[in-house]
């Protein structure tokens, strides 16, 4: 699971909401949710950047580190 995935999915949990609630409260469709929870790496990074405003956060672009 990639870290945006992790981040979204522990904030929601933290937050007592559900992924239907969720995509509800942001605006997104649940099966956005779901998928961007999963990691998938085709998600659209402009509901990738509303999911992340939902805890004050964004995703900007840069070079990935290599580990």
């Amino acid at each position: 699971m990639n870290s945006i995935a992790e981040f979204v999915k522990k904030n929601r949990k933290a937050a007592g909401l559900t992924q239907e609630q969720f995509a509800l409260r942001s605006g997104l469709g649940l099966r956005f949710v779901r998928e961007l929870e999963q990691g998938k790496e085709t998600v659209r990074m402009d509901k990738v950047n509303v999911a992340l405003g939902m805890f004050n956060a964004e995703a900007v672009p840069g070079n990935k580190e290599n580990k």
